[in-house]
């Protein structure tokens, strides 16, 4: 389950790699003035530095990199893969802590030699890594980018030993760092080393990031709408509390009711639902292109005699029952749903997870990150079980990890009147089958959005969502989706995207489709080679 993971989130570190817009006039004659300047003019030192507010610059140096190829440390799929062909730049880092906190927070700037593009990329991070292992910075200065990003002092994606200090209490100092402060003081301090590398400011500054770094993203549009002209924010962590602890659901559900379908069985409700729904975009080619309207009832299979492992395997009303409400998603003891649940078409495997015992028995393994953020964060107790949660317990954790840490966590703040007023753009992608972050709650967010400031049309002015049927969490393929590109010339050209060009994984293999911008989904047209994307339309969802 871990490699997964792993995987998923390996996928989130080369977005910030993905496409590329024509620079703008002005970015334009920066780029000329840097390349005409040639690599004597290029100064790579560490600049005197203005701590932002509350901090203390602990240390700043620099160091000349030749071009070659980066390695990305670690071990994979998250590292030990090389990036080839990064040019030759100057890598700042500068040491910031907040006094009394007894914390240092690191942010790496990487600055191209020559060939500057004038724009400044802020790299996200991934579940609990508040930042950029190098492959997004050595895809951004590849692009022509200076780009930067921060540890925010904490640990890497699967690590939360920072979360309780010596007393068992929580860090808070660290949990502001990773939720909100560290993202705002990159912004500054990268900003601050570009202008002063280059001799003049960048032109445009983006956000780039998935997953955590997709939370980061609103969270800067949220309280700090000045810091970016572009927010590309894609799969994003918001809703924290909500997602966080009902991606346990599935485990509870499966403890209170004792029962747990294998792989294979859950293989095969997923099949059936996909057989079922595929042809409501009127293609079967084994996408749900709109999991909302897909009314599949687990029910169906029950009696269904399958082979798994070699044993034949027959489904029962009591599997058939752990996957509706795996599907449904959490309600309190009222029947009131609490949060959304797995998207019809999304694989099983991460949130409901088992493991067999010595003994033949099988017990809940759930995935490690809500798992690490309710043991840690919500009990205080690193050792905390949450593979045997009761109905009951379930419910006081939901709401005890909403009022102690909406506020500092949450991203849920639907108030973007003074983003939209700074004249900024917010760009997310979000996959219809994200196994780890529910798709709905994107969209109830967007939905908030709307009747806060004004409806569709008005919200469609500076933030635009646009979900990717059949799509995982952070997974579309490579650099085939355009969404920087889009980003940048929307920013720089006043080019709003209706589409986002992009390549989905479907039943014969990769295929090029264009993304609707929600609320619209793709049709297809009923005639025509469905590999060319003109034989699809947008219309209305569900």
């Amino acid at each position: 389950m871990k490699r997964r993971f792993l995987t998923v989130a390996a996928a989130c570190l080369p977005l910030a790699a993905v496409g590329f817009a024509p620079v703008s006039a002005s970015a334009a004659t920066a780029q000329a003035a840097a390349v005409a300047a040639g690599p004597a003019a290029f100064g790579c030192a560490a600049p005197q530095l203005t701590a932002p507010v509350g901090t203390v610059v602990e240390s700043a140096t620099a160091a000349a990199v030749p071009a070659g190829t980066f390695q990305v440390p670690g071990v994979p799929p998250l590292g030990g893969y090389p990036v080839p062909e990064v040019p030759a730049h100057c890598e700042v880092t500068v040491i910031l802590t907040h006094p009394g906190a007894a914390d240092h927070a690191k942010v790496n700037v990487w600055l191209p030699q020559g060939g500057w593009n004038g724009r400044f990329q802020a790299v996200g991070g991934v579940a609990y890594a508040a930042g950029d292992n190098g492959a997004g910075l050595a895809g951004a200065v590849k692009q022509g980018y200076a780009a930067a990003t921060t540890d925010a002092g904490v640990g890497g994606a699967l690590e939360t030993g920072w979360g309780l200090d010596a007393a068992g209490q929580v860090n808070t100092a660290l949990l502001d760092n990773f939720a909100a402060r560290s993202a705002h003081e990159m912004a500054l301090v990268g900003k601050e080393v570009v202008a002063a590398v280059y001799g003049r400011a960048a032109s445009y500054s983006y956000w780039n990031g998935c997953s955590t770094g997709g939370r980061q993203g609103y969270l800067e549009a949220q309280r700090y709408p000045t810091d970016f002209n572009g927010i590309n924010a894609a799969a994003p962590a918001i809703n924290w509390n909500q997602f966080e602890v009902a991606t346990l659901w599935p485990q509870v559900v499966m403890n209170e009711t004792h029962t747990y379908p294998t792989g294979c069985e859950f293989e095969a409700f997923d099949r059936a639902a996909v057989q079922a729904c595929d042809k409501l975009d009127g293609l079967a080619d084994g996408v749900i292109n709109d999991p909302g309207r897909c009314e599949f009832d687990p029910s169906r299979l029950i009696g269904t005699k399958l082979l798994c492992a070699g044993k034949e395997v027959t489904v029962t009303a009591a599997d058939a029952e752990v996957v509706r409400r795996i599907w449904d998603g959490p309600r309190g003891a009222d029947g009131r749903r609490l949060w959304y649940g797995l998207p019809v078409g999304a694989d099983f495997g991460a949130l409901a997870g088992t493991t067999t015992g010595p003994d033949g028995s099988t017990t809940g393994a759930p995935f490690s990150v809500p798992a690490q953020w309710v043991a840690t964060f919500v009990e205080r107790q690193p050792g905390f079980d949450t593979a045997h949660l009761s109905y009951a317990q379930f419910e006081r954790i939901f709401r005890t990890a909403r009022a102690e840490y909406d506020a500092v966590i949450g991203t849920r703040d639907a108030d973007l009147g003074a983003f939209r007023d700074a004249g900024g753009k917010l760009l997310t992608w979000h996959g219809s089958a994200d196994q780890l972050i529910p798709t709905a709650g994107t969209v109830d967010y967007r939905r908030r959005v709307e009747a806060k400031l004004g409806g569709t049309r008005r919200v469609d002015e500076f933030y635009r969502v646009f979900l990717a049927p059949g799509v995982s969490h952070c997974g579309l393929l490579g650099g085939q989706v355009d969404d920087l590109a889009a980003l940048t010339a929307w920013v720089e050209q006043g080019k709003a995207p209706a589409v986002l060009h992009a390549t989905l994984p479907t039943a014969t293999g990769p295929a090029a489709r264009e993304l609707c911008r929600y609320p619209m989904v793709s049709r297809y047209t009923g005639h025509g080679d469905p590999s060319d994307v003109s034989n699809f339309r947008c219309v209305r969802g569900s």
